[in-house]
């Protein structure tokens, strides 16, 4: 059976889904346009898988950005940080915006007569993966009763996630991007799956983190869950929040533990030399 869960941003456990269609059509139900996910060795070919089962995970684990973007829910539960936003103002969301410290996947900017007047920086991650899943997106379609547009063999060749790497990049890029939004008093957001935060908390040093939220926070992390409706598809439901600044962001990743180390060192440095000759004396 494959491990697929959601191809194209279709459950796979769906009844009624025209699977030929939507493999032909190789468009993404959250973009309105084609999958950007495109076959390396077959630039015509995408690849079209959002959600995965691994392991012992208690539910399917997201591995595309975009899936997170479902009902545009992620952008609503960022209003309440729009600090300055007020009745009358548009709401835009703009992707792909370079700020120092690196790009930052959307905007949600409150605007007044074509003006910027208030905006939140939202981030999006999804577990990375080793290996490819293209095999048992293979295995899905021939389960489907659809062309797999290929010559039918399957690949023995599994797939992993990258746990350790997807959430140590992650939490240097925010650790890098923060700086940014604090020092102009905005907010950013981390939007992840429920399990990868998890992780997160489990190997690195999240106890400081403020639960719930605080909105005065620069920080924000967003946690979601998939949750099964009725019909079979998922819904992202929120499942926590959390917030911190960019101090909060660095002790999470050890940076305040090193000072501590260098500090000590200083210090260490500095009572084998005072003395009674270097004793401050007023003239």
């Amino acid at each position: 059976m494959s491990k697929v869960v959601e191809l194209f941003g279709q459950s796979v456990a769906k009844p009624d889904v025209d699977w030929k269609a939507i493999v032909t059509g190789q468009q993404c139900v959250y973009l309105n346009k084609k999958c950007y996910k495109i076959r390396k060795s077959d630039p015509d070919t995408v690849i079209g898988s959002c959600t995965v089962l691994y392991g012992r995970e208690p539910e399917p684990v997201i591995i595309c950005p975009t899936r997170l973007i479902e009902r545009r829910q992620i952008f609503t539960d960022c209003f309440h940080l729009l600090t300055t936003h007020e009745p009358g103002n548009e709401l835009h969301v703009v992707s792909e915006v370079s700020i120092p410290g690196g790009s930052v996947d959307y905007f949600l900017v409150s605007v007044k007569g074509g003006k910027v007047k208030d905006f939140v920086g939202i981030e999006l991650q999804t577990l990375d993966t080793t290996g490819t899943v293209w095999p048992e997106r293979q295995i899905l379609l021939k389960e489907l009763g659809v062309s797999r547009g290929d010559d039918g063999e399957d690949s023995d060749k599994t797939f992993g996630m990258n746990w350790k790497m997807t959430a140590k990049t992650i939490l240097v890029q925010m650790h890098h991007k923060i700086n940014t939004f604090e020092h102009v008093n905005k907010k950013l957001v981390l939007v992840i799956q429920d399990q990868l935060l998890n992780y997160m908390s489990r190997a690195f040093k999240f106890d400081h983190l403020r639960n719930p939220a605080s909105i005065g926070d620069s920080m924000h992390l967003h946690a979601y869950r998939m949750d099964v409706q009725a019909d079979n598809s998922y819904k992202l439901t929120m499942q926590s929040r959390l917030s911190t600044d960019a101090d909060g962001i660095g002790l999470c990743l050890g940076l305040q533990a090193e000072a501590r180390i260098e500090l000590e060192q200083i210090i260490q440095a500095l009572q084998t030399k005072i003395s009674t000759s270097t004793l401050f004396i007023p003239v």
